[in-house]
């Protein structure tokens, strides 16, 4: 796809001049990383605060009196339990009970939700969503992710950061629930939640208010050791975490019963939704594979798709691989039978021809100290 093709988030001129390295994620042009590099971003979010670009994330507002049935009916979690100024993490699912996205859901009010889907499914989860819209539900749905940028800052100094930019009380926050309020002026959603392991903020407000935003948290910051992150480095601090990508951990073969996202599923909420059946028999016959995390005791790097041996024999495969810089560790997220779905189990990675030697250990890989 030509540079012409690709689509841009609100913030790709800001991109370019801090130097950001530009690729096609998704149709997408966004930065891999900035001039310090992976590891440098990696570790300024671990111990300072990095800031992201999430704006090519995707927006769906769901209103009207019957909101919160229909969201509770194509999602895994339990919407009717969410309180105003509440979000949650969840799934939808297919009738298989693969999970079409993973995403999250705010709830503004009874009659006013925010789905936040993933960048590369947007435009699926939107035709799978209106699909299952019947004619006799009271509710109406817009997909409004161009009119949002979405700037997250994450770690240890975020909150003292984003607080020199705005009124709201930002320790008020609780982890998951969110306000409205003002950011430099603008008008904002700030919800706490991040996908990065730390704590930190997402902002949301106007798609033309992005380079504002992003230029102020970045000046505001410059004090504290504020870092731009790119894809690079979010992509090895939500593995230290131990959180699913779409693609790899979830897809639509894949349940969440598989992916250790039992917790999101609710198969006894009072709503029945999309898939449920399916994987009530699951949980009930038995869960044949299930993802793990492990890390290598011989020197090599698990990447993605790499398969897994245990005694000699193809098991399963990695779902994520990489160095992990702040662990100084090189691990992974891989999918073996269930009966070896156990810590310290001993695995072997096939990287390029060779069987190196790993292990499987409890998850998350990495958590932070509060």
């Amino acid at each position: 796809m030509s540079l012409e093709d690709l689509k841009k988030t609100p913030l790709n001129a800001a991109h370019r001049e801090l130097g950001g390295k530009m690729i096609d994620f998704g149709g997408w042009d966004m930065p891999v990383q900035y001039t310090a590099g992976v590891i440098e971003e990696h570790m300024a979010t671990r111990t300072r605060a990095g800031l992201f670009d999430v704006s090519h994330m995707g927006e769906i507002w769901v209103e009207g009196p019957d909101a919160i049935r229909f969201v509770d009916r194509i999602t895994t979690n339990d919407v009717s339990k969410l309180a105003d100024g509440q979000a949650h993490y969840s799934c939808m699912t297919n009738e298989r009970g693969g999970v079409v996205d993973d995403l999250l859901v705010y709830r503004f009010g009874p009659e006013k939700l925010l789905l936040v889907v993933n960048a590369g499914t947007t435009n699926k989860d939107w035709d799978w969503i209106s699909s299952r819209h019947s004619e006799h539900e009271d509710v109406h749905i817009r997909n409004a992710s161009a009119d949002y940028c979405q700037i997250a800052i994450q770690g240890p100094h975020a909150e003292t950061i984003l607080q020199k930019l705005t009124d709201t009380v930002l320790s008020e926050i609780k982890y998951y629930w969110f306000v409205t309020g003002e950011v430099d002026g603008v008008e904002a959603i700030i919800s706490r939640t991040g996908y990065t392991g730390e704590d930190g903020f997402e902002v949301y407000a106007a798609a033309d208010k992005a380079e504002q935003l992003w230029n102020k948290l970045m000046t505001t910051g410059n004090e504290a050791g504020i870092m731009p992150c790119g894809l690079a480095a979010r992509n090895t601090l939500r593995l230290e975490a131990a959180m699913s990508l779409y693609g790899h951990e979830l897809g639509d073969d894949i349940t969440p019963l598989e992916a250790n996202l039992g917790w999101i599923t609710k198969l006894n909420k009072e709503s029945d939704f999309v898939g449920r059946s399916a994987l009530v028999a699951l949980k009930e016959n038995g869960i044949a594979k299930k993802i793990v995390g492990f890390e290598m005791t011989e020197p090599g790097i698990a990447r993605d798709d790499y398969d897994v041996f245990i005694n000699g024999e193809k098991v399963g495969r990695v779902t994520s691989g990489s160095p992990a810089p702040f662990l100084k560790k090189n691990i992974g997220l891989a999918f073996v039978p269930t009966e070896y779905a156990i810590e310290g189990q001993e695995i072997s990675i096939d990287i390029r021809g060779k069987k190196v030697k790993a292990k499987t250990v409890p998850t998350p890989f990495y958590k932070r100290s509060i």
